[in-house]
């Protein structure tokens, strides 16, 4: 890939350096293009924004590429910390826009010769949030973001991969307190039963989509000793050894929607 450099706009301090990430130039303007539709469908009039269509995807991928800081991006641009965080909120919308939904993301993985879905959720941690609350088991109030999984604030995101762990489709997120199984049914089992059904294309998931909708390939339950459940059989052990195997390349999913 090549880089490209851009320039600040006009009130720019003279020490000011240009940002050159790590993205075809095409892939910067092409976002360009959104963003100014997305202007033109609210109604914003010429020269009433800090920063050109341009230059606001510069900022947009300088944040999904290298982490940069809102605070960081704010001053590298020359706007107001607000400011930065509005125009970065508009370029995950544009982006968030243009995916597919599931039913036709599942439809072109068919296409381009995949085998199998992946089906995974993941904890995403978050800054503690006051608002929402619900009741666990024991009926008790508790902060629906507090997720008893990992003992902290986070929102649960469901994705759907391809066979080698790119992402094809990420659900909204959830409260944290949501089990990975309820998230799933909400925003992908649907979709991936039709798929199982009609285009003869299965899902693989983990033990935590156990008693799912039809079109899930799960591992064995693991016997409970305190309930002197049987061990399981050679064939059961083969059988969860391969799921596991096939299953593990989702990891990779989630390191690529993080990572970049």
């Amino acid at each position: 890939m090549t880089g490209f450099a851009t320039t600040q706009p006009e009130k720019a301090p003279r020490d000011s350096h240009p940002a050159i990430p790590d993205v075809p130039d095409a892939l910067a303007r092409h976002l360009a293009l959104l963003l100014k539709a997305e202007r033109a469908r609210r109604g914003t009039r010429r020269r009433t924004r800090a920063l050109t269509c341009f230059h606001q995807a510069v900022l947009g991928l300088r944040w999904l590429r290298d982490h940069t800081t809102p605070d960081r991006l704010a001053r590298d641009h020359c706007v107001s910390r607000a400011t930065a965080y509005r125009y970065l909120d508009e370029v995950l919308k544009v982006l968030a826009d243009q995916t597919p939904e599931l039913p036709a993301a599942l439809a072109h993985a068919k296409k381009h010769g995949a085998t199998h879905v992946v089906l995974d959720g993941k904890v995403f941690r978050t800054d503690r949030y006051h608002g929402k609350t619900g009741r666990n088991r024991h009926h008790r109030v508790i902060d629906a973001w507090y997720s008893g999984k990992t003992r902290r604030h986070g929102g649960v995101i469901t994705a759907v991969t391809m066979p080698n762990g790119f992402p094809i489709r990420v659900s909204p997120v959830e409260p944290g307190r949501v089990h990975d199984l309820v998230a799933a049914r909400r925003h992908a089992l649907p979709a991936l039963a039709h798929a199982a059904t009609a285009l003869d294309l299965p899902t693989l998931a983990d033990q935590g989509y156990l008693n799912a909708e039809h079109g899930l390939i799960t591992p064995n339950r693991t016997p409970r000793r305190r309930w002197a459940e049987p061990e399981l059989t050679v064939d059961q052990k083969t059988h969860d050894l391969l799921l596991r195997g096939l299953r593990g390349q989702s990891e990779r999913g989630f390191a690529l929607l993080v990572g970049r």
